[in-house]
């Protein structure tokens, strides 16, 4: 369902959903930026997406089609892999950087409903249910490797030349790809494996 239908439906659920979700994406982009400035590529600094400022990060398109179809995107951080000071390495970690930063956001969100579980909280309780499926979602979904998702890139990391550049090749198709297979419903259950792997691996800290 998209969020439009939503918000004239319950406006309230509309915001406590939409805020964690907003800037659960702003920050998996923010933490590609940020580790890739800390490995050698300044450009997301350069161009001032190292911020938390939304209008640095919304795509126009990606966000009228979350609102319509429930399904959408932020402008990606830009990141030169070749200023990165060791590239395999590199590839790996800014790539891995907005997946891990989504597991974090989703532990937190966990470890402060326990801790408040005693209180009635309402609304707050509701917005935290949803900052921790909304990152596992994200973090389970960019897993997926296909070009251009960030499960992609951490696999040509670890690739040997040949294997990375068809890969490589499949990017402008990419998103075309994962458009079909989710209308296919082939991605559903690699979707649901790797939520249940992360929620899994939160599991291990809070019980």
């Amino acid at each position: 369902m998209g969020l439009i239908q939503l918000l004239f439906r319950d406006p309230l659920t509309f915001l406590l959903l939409v805020i964690p979700l907003l800037y659960s994406i702003i920050i998996h982009e923010l933490a590609h930026g940020w580790v890739a400035d800390r490995m050698g590529d300044p450009t997301a600094k350069w161009l001032g997406r190292l911020t938390l400022n939304p209008m640095k990060h919304l795509d126009p398109f990606g966000t009228i089609a979350l609102l319509i179809f429930g399904f959408g995107w932020a402008k990606p951080v830009p990141v030169n892999f070749l200023n990165l000071r060791d590239l395999r390495k590199g590839m790996i970690f800014v790539s891995a950087a907005g997946i891990t930063a989504n597991m974090i956001l989703a532990f937190i969100a966990f470890l402060l409903m326990r801790l408040t579980q005693d209180y009635d909280l309402g609304s707050l309780h509701t917005m935290l249910y949803f900052t921790a499926r909304v990152n596992i979602m994200l973090a389970a979904f960019n897993l997926i490797p296909i070009p251009p998702l960030d499960g992609s890139k951490i696999l040509m990391g670890f690739l040997p030349g040949e294997l990375r550049y068809q890969l490589e090749r499949l990017e402008p198709f990419g998103m075309f790809i994962i458009l079909g297979l989710l209308y296919l419903g082939v991605l559903n259950p690699v979707i649901s494996l790797f939520q249940s792997i992360i929620i899994s691996i939160i599991r291990l800290f809070i019980p």
